[in-house]
């Protein structure tokens, strides 16, 4: 298994994985539940506790809850397509003879899709956006001579400023590089 994963990382940057098989490959559910339970659990792993927690995961009920069936249909699909597909992208070596499992370093190029983002979460660029005009406002008060900011030092408002310059800028950036901004993709010119 060790000579899958020095050929992935010596990979020259041309024969990375494409987007659109990086995609591919995540646009399945239980293949990144195979990988999740890969990062986060035993590596390499045999296929049969591994489709038990991914049933478990899929079914929303605790691992000794998961019946022969769900696990049945979980191993299949695993055994007969989704591994195969993994080890065909190169993201994890596959032993189907030994039913082994495991990730390669070519894995780490998923990384980036695989991070989460709750729901509710404030975008960086939103907050440089605020923290900038709550400074920029500040900023109006002290050269107002107003109240206790007349004291702050110029350098200080200099650096409020610059802040809520970066803000905007990100915040521009940000909206421009959104999928669906512009009339074409970024990656189909």
């Amino acid at each position: 298994m060790s000579e899958i994963k020095r050929r992935a990382s010596d990979e020259p940057e041309s024969e990375k994985p494409s987007r659109d098989v990086i995609f591919q490959v995540l646009g399945n559910q239980r293949r990144r539940y195979a990988l999740h339970y890969l990062k986060h659990y035993e590596n390499p792993a045999e296929i049969g506790p591994r489709a038990t927690r991914i049933a478990s995961w899929e079914n929303d009920v605790p691992a000794a809850d998961v019946t022969s069936q769900q696990r049945k249909r979980v191993y299949n699909t695993l055994q007969q397509a989704h591994l195969p597909k993994l080890n065909e992208t190169g993201f994890v070596e596959y032993d189907a003879a030994h039913g082994l499992v495991e990730l390669t370093d070519r894995a780490e190029d998923l990384d980036i899709y695989l991070e989460l983002v709750p729901q509710n979460s404030l975008p960086w660029s939103e907050y440089y956006l605020v923290l900038g005009c709550v400074s920029l406002a500040l900023m109006t008060v002290a050269w107002l001579d107003a109240g206790p900011l007349a004291a702050v030092p110029p350098f200080g408002w200099g650096l409020a400023a610059l802040v809520a310059i970066s803000g905007a800028a990100h915040r521009y950036y940000h909206r421009n590089v959104r999928l669906g901004h512009a009339e074409a993709p970024t990656d189909a010119e």
